[in-house]
């Protein structure tokens, strides 16, 4: 307890919980989203490097919840499905992750605002991405390296996929699945990339560790009433929660 006031006074730390609780709720009902909400909200706060660190455990339980809840053998064959997707943003997210430390707050926070900004707009606006011959490997390679690209410095890489996933028309369940295991194999290589640049160390792990509650506790609630809202209409809120964060990351970066 000790280790994590040394970090983050006890005020901060309470409204960390709330954020990370909204976090889950959305990532419950609409199967995205936490790591957009938790670094946004928390680098409202926080540093971007506590905000990132913050969010990397409770990504990871969560993930992992998500890709297995219609069973192992659904989520191995989503896997085997998105391969080269997955396989280029892995990659790119490792590679990226040790520029944290080098790259200027200011340039961080426009770097992972600036993508979720564009994101909401074209979504709210009406742009769907259709792919009318569906899955391209040349595509999963570009928006997949683009996405890990964007995750190893910011743990947000869920816009381009979930973009991508759109054009080609994924059913929803599969695409619910697919985020999952994408999202989850990306949050087991942050934890490692991130361990490896120090983003996640002895102090900052007990601060995510405390994360992953609220977050968990939000995510059951959000799934719980999955069935029982209009999901299209939530996700409209949700993109102009996300936006409103975003454009807030953004007036730090230039206005300080």
């Amino acid at each position: 307890m000790d280790t994590i006031f040394s970090l983050i006074p006890p005020s901060l730390l309470v409204l960390s919980f709330g954020v990370s609780a909204l976090a889950g709720l959305v990532k419950g009902m609409v199967g995205f989203a936490l790591p957009m909400i938790l670094l946004s909200g928390l680098g409202s706060f926080l540093s971007p490097e506590l905000a990132l660190a913050g969010l990397i455990l409770p990504a990871l339980i969560s993930n992992a919840v998500q890709a297995l809840q219609h069973g192992f053998r659904a989520a191995l064959a989503s896997l085997k499905r998105f391969r080269v997707f997955l396989g280029a943003g892995l990659l790119c997210l490792l590679l990226s992750s040790q520029l944290v430390r080098v790259l200027p707050v200011p340039v961080l926070l426009a770097m992972i605002g600036g993508p979720v900004a564009l994101f909401c707009i074209m979504q709210l606006a009406g742009w769907r991405p259709h792919l009318k011959n569906g899955q391209n490997r040349f595509a999963e390679v570009v928006i997949g390296s683009v996405a890990g690209f964007i995750g190893g410095m910011s743990g947000v890489w869920g816009p381009p996929m979930v973009a991508y996933l759109t054009a080609i028309d994924t059913e929803k369940r599969e695409q619910i699945r697919v985020q999952g295991v994408a999202y989850g194999l990306g949050a087991l290589s942050l934890t490692g990339a991130h361990t490896v640049s120090g983003v996640l160390n002895a102090q900052t792990v007990w601060f995510s560790a405390f994360l992953v509650v609220p977050s968990m506790l939000g995510m059951w609630i959000g799934m719980k009433v999955h069935d029982r809202i209009d999901q299209a209409a939530f996700r409209k809120i949700t993109l102009w929660v996300l936006l409103v964060a975003a454009l807030n990351l953004l007036r730090r970066a230039f206005l300080g």
